[in-house]
This record gives C-alpha cells, structure tokens and sequence, in this order.
C-alpha cells in the first residue's frame, strides 16, 4: 500500500510540474505576443482587416497670364482589385475573362494581377466614361472604380512644351508639370475601409475617407494669344522650307518674362504616345549650335564697351583676313572695301569683327562671353535646360578668337542668346528668364508672386543705346532688311552658320539660319529670337528665312500690345524718292496675279512652296523699297489645328485688337490681325458656325479713317 501511494504522490507531482511548467510557457507566450510584439501584430491585423483605396489630388490648373486655361484637371474612374474578394467569389476566371473582354488586357495577366496575394491591386487606370458605366452594371466582386483626376489640355498643341505632360500616377513628368510638381500635384487622400477575415463587411466598422488636398494653380507669364502667333509662323516655315526643326522664343526684355515659346516638331500632350519622342525635345533650351552672325552682337557689345571700337572707327575689308596659317573670308569672298563699324554691322563682315575680336584679347573677350551667360544654363524654370559649349579658355588660340568673335567655335542655345541680347535691349541689365508668374490657390488667393529677377549689369547704359542704334541699322539698311516693320524702329542681326558634322568639320549642305531682335529699339517693349535647323531650299540665310517669321511675330505681338507707331522713318533730304516703290499687296491672289502686280512695279520676285494661291508675302504689303528689291511670295497653306466643338463667331466690330483677342479666345478661336487700330471687318461674319481652334480673320483700322463696316466681309 505504501508503495502504491508513493507512485500516486509521484504521478501527481510530476503532473503539477508539467502543469506549472506548461501555464509558465503559456504566460511566456502571453507575454511575447502583448508586450514584446505588441504593437507589430497589432498594426498586422489592422492591415489585414483595413482595405486602404488610395485616392489622389487633383492637379492643379495652369493658365496663361490673362487666366486662360492651358492644362486643367478632369474626373475619370480607374478600375481596381481587392484580391481577396476575387479568390473568396470562386469566380476568379470569370471576373478575368469580362475585365478582359471590356478594358481589352490580356486575360492572362488579369487574372494573374486579381488573383495576387495583396490587399490592393490597380486594374487599369483612367479609364473611358461608357467602361466605367458598364462595369458598374456588372457588379463583379472584388472589382471597384475610383474616381481620379486626369490632365486635359484644352488648347492640343499650343504650347506643349512649356506645358509638358503628365503621368498615370498624378505625376509631372515633363516641362511646368515637372518643374512645379510640388506645387501643383497636391497631397494624396485616401478611403479606409474594414473588412472581417474573410473579406467580409463588418457591421458598423470603420470606414474613413481621407480627402486629398488639390494642388496650387499656376498662372504663367505666356500670353496665349502670342502664343498662338508665334506657332502660327512657324507652322509657315515648317511647311514651306520643311526643317529639321525651329525654334521661336517672344520675351519681354525688362522682366526675363517668357511671353511665347515654340518649336517645331510639336506633339498634343493629350495623346502625347502617339508622337515620337523626340517630338517632346524643348529645343528652346535643349539644342545647342553654332549661333554664326546673331553672336557678333556679344562681339560689338564687348568692343564697344572696352574702348576698342567706336561706331566711327575704319576698316578695310578685302574679302578675306590672314590669322596665323589660317584664312578666314566674307561670305562668298565678298569685299567689303573700306567701312565704318556700323558699317561692318550692318553688312555682318567678318573681317571687321574678327579684326575687333583680336583687338579685344582672349581675356576681355572671355570676360564678357561668361558674363552674357555663356557656358551655364540661364536658370529658367524649365527641366533639361543645356548649358552649351564654349571653347575652354585654357587652350582657346589666337584662331579660336577669331572663329569665336564671328559666332563660330562655340554653342549656345536659343535662351541664352535671347537672354543675352535682352541684356543689350534693357540698358545693359541682364534679367533671368522665367515662366511663372504666380501660385493661386483654389480660392483664387495669391499665395505667391515671382517677381523680375536682374541678373546683373554687364554693360553701360550708353553701350547699350549705342549698340541698339547699330542693330537698327542693320534691319533698316542691312542684311536685316526682311524684319523691318512698317511703324516700328525694329532693331536685330542676322545669323547663318554651317552645321557641325557628327564626325568633324561641317555639313556642306545644312545651315541654321536665325535671327535675333527686340522692339522698338528706342523704348524695347519685346525681343525675339528664331531658329530654323536645316531649310530646304535656297536661299538658306537667316535674313530670308527666319527674319521674316520675326518680323510677323512681332508685327502682331507689338500691335495685340497696342503698343504705338511711332510713324514713318524719315527720308535723308538727298533721297531720291523715286527710286522707291510701294510692295502690292498681293495676298490671296493666284499666282499669275502675283507676279503680273509685283512685276508692274519693278520688282524682282521669288517663288517659295506649292499651290496657286499666295498666303504670305515679303516684305509687307506697302513697305518702300527700292526698284529691284527682291520680293518673296509664299504658295503653302496655313495650317490650322482644328478642334471638334462648333462655336458661333462674335461679332467683335469696334472694339480693340487686345479686347478681340480675348473674346476669341474665350471660345476657342484664333485671331489673324491685320492693320491697327479697332476692328472694321471680320471674316467669318458674325453669327457663322465654325469649329473651335479655327481663325478669325480680323481688319483693324484707326477709328478716325474709317467707320464699322455694317456688313461683314
């Protein structure tokens, strides 16, 4: 017996021990999960059972400086998955096979993307207004729509790339988009909602929706209808002279203020895949070349400045100059005998400016190359701004200041040679380009304004009006000619310069001709700058392919900005005023009319483009020029981008050219001005039906020559 309850006393003993010994392991446990990793596990289960919908801001909008819309933001459904709930329906293969059949994805991938082990899964985003309709109706498990906002860009092509464009994810991924994305792209929400193990919805559980927090609108310093101006010519020249590419920048010389860019080839940000990418190239502040004569005026600036040149000073030009083993010429070996430097200006002789480079020194001329910003990116708010190439100083030669006083040798791109010559407009003060104006939040308060930002003074007030007087005369008597403006003291150089072979030297066929001006050289209210890469055809020389597109642009520009004439240049008392002749307005006439009129009043005509009916001519209708004078009749036509919607003409008789802009342009249509003044005629007539994005044809006159016509033409 004793036996038998010392086993018992044993057994129970041994039973208490793996009791204790089990409860302390069960409390060790207890204690590891709650205290230990408490809060991991808690915040484990809060993801199993929260179902987190990401929903995000909506950008903000982008306008031009007078509040019209460039790029905006639209409501769209994107398409998602909650994996567990397809998997819980047991109709995963179902759901895949009708998401397929309706969004057009691989069925394959659907499924695999419904099915994967995740809380949440995109399906396809942004989808069209009819599919979201109809997978509503659906109603297939696990499948949801969420409304985001998507980019539209209501005027397609203008200035796309400024604008730039922007992603699936809400993102910028190029131009203003990119640059302020901070600003505009605004702060995600999102909706929480709780779910059981299963997927199940729980009885009176959380559900939260965390709105997002839209971005800031950004009101930029184009001016639309400049905008539309300046890539209505280069539409001209893209399709007459068919470039490699061109490049047109309007800016405001007091401020650095940007009030158009363009260039051509162009994309619709709305579709922007369609294009190739090299379409979306900002060649404004991205191609960087040989800039040839446009560069003479950093030269003349720096000569002037320093002493070496005055506009009185001689020089002989034999048609050629010796450096060192080296012989550099005029164009076509020209002589241009003996002449004064306004002289040499004028004629963009580069003897007298390789002559003036030589005299300036290699370290006076690198003082003032780096000081017009040559060699560094200008800082304008844009991504992939270039920097360009200069020679380095360290092992520039007597032959490379030479090439590089004629505008050879180094590259620049089109912002920094506008940005310089702006510097020259505005009393010698560079100021630094930009294209934001302000940030308005949706309330329409200004929560931030960019104000002119100098740069620096690089040279006096007295070179500056100086070398303006000179640029002058280049367009009034020069290689310029093609940019004279009647009314207008318009001051500019020429440029023409050889391409660069990838392999060395130059292309002997390919040229970029450009030219560079601002207005009225007096009093400069705008500077512009145009870049034509490789036209086809002769004559190739940036006095009569890009000068004429500049003159165009700022014709139209200045009078939009009802800035005043300034009247007639005066005849020197020993002109001959016989000798000049009136320019017909040949416009719209065949061509056999064309040449009949140009012919009867002894001139010489040149033909560009196809067709029978002339768009364009130059120079200008009723410009005085000499018997003999070379007039340019274009046969291409204009070519519009058309949109879908129909709107009714206004009738815009009497009013101003600034007040027509804007009425057209609250409805979507273009204006083509012709003449100053208010508004006499206009066709279409009011009342007419077109589509938006089409042209008004718009005559303007001085109130006191004429009245409003009653009947439109």
């Amino acid at each position: 017996m004793q036996t038998t309850s010392l086993i018992i006393r044993k057994r129970i003993a041994t039973l208490f021990f793996l009791f204790i010994l089990g409860l302390g392991f069960l409390l060790g446990r207890v204690f590891w999960v709650q205290i230990i990793r408490g809060a991991e596990l808690s915040e484990l289960a809060i993801k199993n059972r929260m179902r987190d919908v990401p929903v995000e801001a909506k950008r903000g909008a982008i306008c031009d400086r007078n509040g019209h819309e460039l790029a905006i933001s639209i409501s769209t459904d994107s398409v998602y998955a909650i994996p567990a709930e397809v998997r819980k329906s047991g109709r995963a293969r179902e759901i895949a096979h009708r998401l397929s059949e309706l969004l057009q994805m691989d069925e394959v991938k659907v499924y695999q993307r419904i099915t994967r082990m995740s809380s949440f899964e995109w399906v396809k985003r942004q989808v069209d207004f009819e599919v979201s309709a109809r997978l509503k109706k659906m109603e297939l498990p696990g499948i949801g729509l969420v409304e985001e906002s998507r980019r539209f860009y209501p005027k397609q092509t203008l200035a796309c790339h400024v604008l730039g464009i922007s992603g699936l994810d809400n993102t910028g991924l190029e131009g203003i988009d990119k640059q302020y994305d901070d600003l505009v792209g605004g702060i995600p929400g999102r909706i929480v909602i709780e779910k059981d193990a299963v997927g199940r919805d729980i009885p009176e559980a959380t559900h939260r929706y965390i709105p997002p927090v839209d971005g800031a609108n950004l009101v930029l310093t184009l001016d639309e209808t400049i905008q539309y101006i300046t890539e209505r010519e280069l539409d001209k020249v893209w399709k007459a002279r068919q470039p490699k590419g061109a490049i047109a920048i309007v800016m405001d010389p007091r401020t650095g203020e940007i009030l158009a860019m363009a260039n051509r080839p162009n994309f619709d940000p709305n579709q922007y895949a369609e294009f190739p990418e090299k379409n979306r190239r900002n060649l404004a502040i991205w191609y960087a070349y040989e800039p040839g004569s446009t560069m003479k005026i950093t030269t003349a600036a720096a000569a002037l400045e320093e002493g070496v040149v005055r506009p009185e000073t001689r020089f002989f030009c034999p048609g050629f100059i010796k450096v060192g083993k080296e012989s550099i010429s005029c164009d076509q070996h020209r002589s241009h005998g003996s002449q004064d430097f306004v002289e040499v200006v004028k004629h963009s002789c580069n003897v007298g400016f390789v002559s003036t480079g030589l005299e300036l020194g290699l370290n006076k001329y690198y003082q003032y190359l780096k000081a017009f910003g040559f060699g560094r990116k200008t800082g304008i708010d844009l991504p992939g701004e270039a920097t360009g190439i200069i020679v380095p100083q360290k092992r520039a030669k007597q032959i490379d200041l030479a090439t590089m006083s004629m505008g050879q040798a180094n590259a620049v791109t089109a912002i920094q040679l506008l940005t310089a010559v702006c510097a020259v407009a505005n009393d010698g003060v560079m100021m630094k380009p930009h294209l934001l104006k302000e940030v308005v939040d949706s309330h329409g308060k200004v929560l931030k304004r960019i104000e002119p930002e100098k740069v620096k003074q690089i040279i006096s007030k007295q070179t500056a009006k100086e070398l303006s007087l000179i640029l002058e005369q280049v367009v009034k008597d020069g290689t310029g000619r093609n940019a004279y403006i009647e009314g207008y003291r318009v001051a500019g150089k020429t440029g023409t310069a050889q391409k660069i072979s990838p392999s060395g030297g130059y292309l002997p066929s390919e040229y970029v001709a450009s030219f560079v001006g601002f207005a009225p050289a007096n009093n400069p209210r705008l500077a512009c700058i145009v870049v034509i890469d490789a036209p086809t055809g002769y004559p190739y020389y940036g006095g009569t392919v890009a000068a004429p597109v500049l003159r165009e642009i700022m014709r139209d520009a200045l009078r939009y900005l009802e800035v005043p004439l300034q009247g007639m240049p005066v005849q020197d008392e020993g002109e001959e005023k016989e000798k000049l002749v009136s320019v017909p307005d040949v416009v719209n006439l065949t061509l056999a009319e064309a040449l009949d009129y140009m012919r009867k009043q002894g001139l010489e005509v040149q033909v560009e483009g196809t067709g029978n009916v002339v768009w364009s001519q130059s120079p200008r209708a009723y410009t005085r020029v000499k018997k003999g004078t070379r007039a340019v009749i274009y046969l291409s036509q204009v070519r519009n981008n058309s949109g879908q919607e129909e709107v009714t003409v206004p009738d815009v008789r009497g009013k101003s050219m600034r007040e027509v802009a804007k009425m057209l342009s609250r409805i979507g249509l273009h204006m083509e001005p012709q003449g100053y003044g208010l508004a006499v005629k206009q066709k279409p007539a009011p009342g007419t039906r077109v589509k938006s994005g089409s042209v008004v044809v718009i005559e303007f006159a001085p109130a006191s020559q004429n009245e409003v016509q009653n009947n439109a033409d």
